[in-house]
This record gives C-alpha cells, structure tokens and sequence, in this order.
C-alpha cells in the first residue's frame, strides 16, 4: 500500500483529531497523491520551472488576452521527468507543460474572476509533444520575466478542503448529526488551520495533481461556476455536480525566490475535466486564483 493510503499518515490524524469519527474515514477515503515542487537541490534531477524564459516553437504565438496584453510565463513541467506515475490523473508521459497568466501586478489591472467567464483568456495551458523543436523567447517588451527557479517534485498525500465537492458527496453517507457539524463553518477552523500547519512545513505550495491548496473555498466551485456561466447560486445542485469533475492539473504558489506574489500571498491554479486530460485537451483547462 502507498504511503500517502496508510491511515497512520499525518492528514490521517489529522482528520481524526478534527473530525467525527464518520467524517474522518470519509475523509481520509479520500486522500489522494500529489506532487510537490520544490527548489531543486545541487545535482537533484529537475522536474519544472518557476519562471525565466518558455522554450516555444517558431510558429507558436506568444500568449495574448486580446484587448489586453500578452501573458506572462509563469511555469514549465517536464512531463518525461516528472513522477507523474505516482499520480492519480493521466498526465502525458513525455511533453512539456507550459503555464501562463497575465499577472495584473505587470498590467492594467483587470482580473481572472469566475463570474466573469470570459476572464479565463487571461490564463493558458500550452503543451509541446516530444520532439518539438523550440528556442528560448523573450517576452514581448510589456511582460517582465520572472526569476529562474528550478523545481524538483516529491510525493506527498493531500486532501480535501471542508468544501471540497468530493466531500460534501460523501457526507450523504454520515448522520444528520455529523452534517449538522460539517456545515456550521465555525467548526472548520480548527481543521484548516491544522491543515496549514503541515502544508507550511513544506514551503511554497506548487503542485501538481492531487487536491488543490486553496484559500478562499473550493477552486472545484470556482471553475464550475465559470463554465456555467458565472451567475450560479451557490446552493444550486448542478454548480456542486460540475465542480466535481474537476481535478487539478497545477498549482502555483506565491514564491519569493522568484518574484511571484499573486495578489496578498495568494495562488494560482489551473484545473482539467478527467475526460479532458485524458484526450489532452489543454484548450478546456480552466483556470482560477485566490489570495487572503
């Protein structure tokens, strides 16, 4: 059995601490495997970059959100190197993986919002299949670079947040009593900042997979109110039913080592249907971001 299923890991307890006794097998059932990215130590294999400069092919275009600008780099992911087969989610085996977002700390100011679907221009998802010939380029003279960070990954168990779609699912399977608990959002308190506590012993949280960080709630609801169209009731049983076929594809994380602070220390995160990701189909990613 992985480590990250063995009911003695630190989530584990940590649920049984925080949680009815129900919750926590429904909770620690749904534990999950992501990747971590860190910096990379001298001679450690290197997996991903935050920053410097995307290797893209001659007749690819550099991102732009029209009426508004070019998108800034933020990540690349080798797939070849990655240890996505420890994953749940059927990332490609080789490629590379490019990430951008027009960071209004650089721009006009406008902002990705989920009740404004047709922000999501101002995120992208770009994939090279192996065997692309491509060239280091320079931003376009509006964007300014990042730093150069090189990442290595390590497996870790990640969860659900409190309003987690998979999680509230599963609270149809515990007693009144126990939903009476999960849905007064004072008792989550405890629970999530015990959740920061580990989740700060790791550093700057980039991931890949597994369960998003988030700050705000659920970035599952986040994406699926975009592409129901924005205005959608947050008790509305098809926003929760469209979030849950959501999944994470990246997160990344405000990070001093190379100038990137998303807002007030906050995160982005791109997210993929299963059935997408399995078809790589980049172009249906969606993207959200929060921040305290």
């Amino acid at each position: 059995m992985r480590a990250w299923l063995l009911p003695d890991v630190p989530l584990a307890t940590l649920a049984r601490r925080h949680l009815p006794a129900a919750v926590a097998d429904e909770w620690i059932a749904l534990i999950r495997p992501a990747l971590h990215l860190r910096p990379a130590e001298s001679g450690e294999p290197e997996v991903a970059r935050l920053g410097g400069l995307p290797a893209l092919p001659e007749h690819v275009t550099w991102p732009l959100w029209e009426g508004h600008g070019p998108l800034s780099f933020v990540a690349s992911i080798d797939c070849e190197r990655l240890p996505s087969d420890a994953l749940d989610i059927a990332l490609p085996a080789e490629g590379i993986l490019l990430f951008f977002y027009r960071h209004s700390r650089w721009e006009d100011g406008t902002v990705i919002e989920s009740s404004a679907p047709e922000t999501q221009a101002g995120a992208r998802v770009v994939y090279l299949p192996p065997g692309t010939q491509t060239a280091e380029r320079e931003p376009p003279e509006s964007t300014n670079p990042y730093p150069l960070v090189r990442l290595a990954a390590d497996v870790i168990a990640s969860g659900p947040d409190w309003e987690h779609p998979a999680l509230r699912a599963a609270l149809d399977r515990v007693s009144d009593e126990d939903r009476a608990f999960m849905d007064d959002p004072m008792n989550s308190d405890p629970f999530r900042m015990a959740m920061g506590e580990v989740n700060l012993e790791l550093g700057p949280q980039h991931r890949v997979g597994g369960y998003a960080d988030p700050i705000q709630g659920s970035v599952e609801v986040d994406v699926a109110r975009a592409q129901l169209g924005g205005r959608v009731a947050y008790d509305d049983p098809a926003l929760h039913e469209e979030a849950q076929r959501w999944t994470l594809l990246a997160q990344i994380d405000s990070d001093d080592n190379a100038d990137m602070v998303w807002g007030d220390r906050g995160a982005l995160y791109w997210l993929i249907r299963r059935k997408d990701l399995a078809a790589e189909r980049w172009q249906a990613a969606s993207f959200t971001w929060q921040c305290y």
